[in-house]
């Protein structure tokens, strides 16, 4: 079998050429254009076209496919690339350690989508660039009028109603003064700014196009609380939903899992991961705070998890973010819409198995308990076990009188036992008899005084 490693990069390509039998190489540095790595594909035959993800990997793995190449786009995050103690990196040692994993079956695939998918994957976060570009000017026009003491109106309202008062302040920087040039600089920044959000209005009618003539991003947007935007970057994140085999995987991919360190008997769990796209894992923590006030699932479901417990806010939001990808991810492999009935009745768990979860039941769930909350509850409740049993009456206590006087037989003491000795006693039995000497009566022990 003959490999062909790639080891890519901006200008120059690194090709490895492995013979898996006779365990021989050789190398061939290459440029990193269209024309030159077609000749190469053409002019070697190989088995097997293996190369890293990254930028690049897009069409050269088209650019092989199409010659009749197999290919394999491997993961750099994977324990294989993890070079450890390593004295010399090269682009040479790179690429054959490339071939000498691939050989092994070390590497781990991943998804290549198609280049129609990539443009819209692209396009979805271009539109987030621009969104960015402009909060970041308006950022800098409002330091601009706090630093010279001018006020403007705060929020959404300062670029609709009050945008005539920050335009009345903007003046060609050929006009300005020596003590005017922010006013120039201002004029600037909201030319720029205007243009950037026209280009803005532009790109979400385009992703507004494509999501009317595809019915994934319809069916996520069934979901309450999720809109157009994060049905786009889900839809653009999880392609074909088949390539998950349960929800875990899906987890794992968006990084919303915990870390885990497990050494003997130490098993610990850590923040998430944070592995995958930023921008999926931020939108879909946007989404489960929206979701509390149009989902009543999702608001059950932060309910249970939060607890009523200040410091479990976040982490249930970060849950719930979860459950709304696994959700998304379910819905695009069974090809079904939003139907709040089939979700208080079965709930997709890891695994692939199914849990009846009914509504009346997940109405009445108990919120999760801290230990403080246990304890409270475990001592209410044995405060009431305890008020409702009935009290055990006994004879020994003194029964008061109806006018609310004691008795005289409880008021009596008890009386002494009596000695039979005499008075009288010559010394000759005091010394010489231990008999005849007068004893104390032994007086009954209480069990209070025997403790002590």
């Amino acid at each position: 079998m003959k490999i062909l490693a790639l080891d890519l990069g901006k200008f120059n390509t690194m090709c490895c050429f492995f013979d898996t039998k006779t365990r021989k190489h050789s190398f061939h540095n290459a440029a990193t254009e269209r024309e030159y790595l077609t000749t190469v594909f053409k002019k070697h035959k190989v088995d097997l076209v293996v190369m890293e993800a990254c930028g690049p990997s897009g069409w050269i793995n088209d650019l092989a496919i199409n010659l009749g190449h197999t290919t394999l786009v491997c993961s750099t995050n994977e324990d294989a690339w993890k070079w450890s103690n390593v004295k010399r990196k090269t682009d040479k040692d790179d690429a054959l350690k490339l071939a000498r994993m691939a050989s092994m079956k070390e590497l781990k695939a991943v998804h290549m989508p198609s280049e129609t998918h990539r443009e819209f994957r692209s396009l979805v976060k271009y539109r987030k660039v621009l969104d960015q570009r402009i909060n970041k000017m308006k950022c800098a026009i409002r330091a601009w009028f706090v630093n010279h003491g001018i006020s403007i109106d705060t929020g959404e309202k300062a670029w609709h109603t009050g945008r005539e008062r920050i335009n009345s302040f903007r003046k060609p920087l050929e006009e300005c003064g020596p003590r005017e040039l922010w006013k120039g600089e201002l004029d600037i920044e909201l030319t720029q700014m205007d243009a950037v959000t026209k280009q803005l209005v532009a790109v979400v009618k385009k992703l507004e196009a494509l999501g009317k003539s595809d019915p994934r991003i319809a069916r996520i947007q069934s979901i309450p609380g999720v809109g157009p935007r994060t049905a786009e970057i889900l839809v653009a994140c999880i392609d074909d939903p088949h390539r998950f085999q349960n929800g875990r995987q899906v987890s794992a991919y968006f990084g919303l899992v915990p870390r885990q360190f497990q050494s003997g008997e130490t098993d610990r769990n850590g923040r998430i991961t944070k592995r995958g796209n930023p921008l999926a894992r931020t939108i879909l923590t946007e989404c489960a705070w929206a979701s509390l006030k149009y989902n009543p699932w999702a608001k059950a479901v932060y309910d249970r998890i939060y607890g009523k417990q200040k410091t479990r806010k976040k982490k249930a939001a970060i849950a719930l973010a979860r459950k709304i990808a696994v959700l998304a991810w379910a819905m695009l492999r069974d090809e079904k819409d939003w139907d709040p009935n089939i979700m208080f009745e079965t709930t997709v768990s890891f695994g692939g198995r199914r849990r009846p979860l009914e509504e009346k039941v997940l109405k009445e769930m108990k919120p999760k308990e801290n230990r403080e909350q246990r304890k409270s509850r475990l001592r209410r409740e044995a405060r009431l076990a305890k008020e409702s049993s009935p009290k055990k009456t006994t004879s020994t206590k003194a029964t008061p009188e109806p006018n609310g006087t004691k008795s005289k037989s409880s008021l009596k003491k008890p009386s002494k036992p009596m000695t039979t000795t005499s008075k009288t006693i010559s010394p000759k039995l005091t010394t010489n008899s231990q008999a005849t000497k007068p004893r104390r009566a032994r007086q009954p022990v209480s069990l209070a005084d025997a403790k002590h």
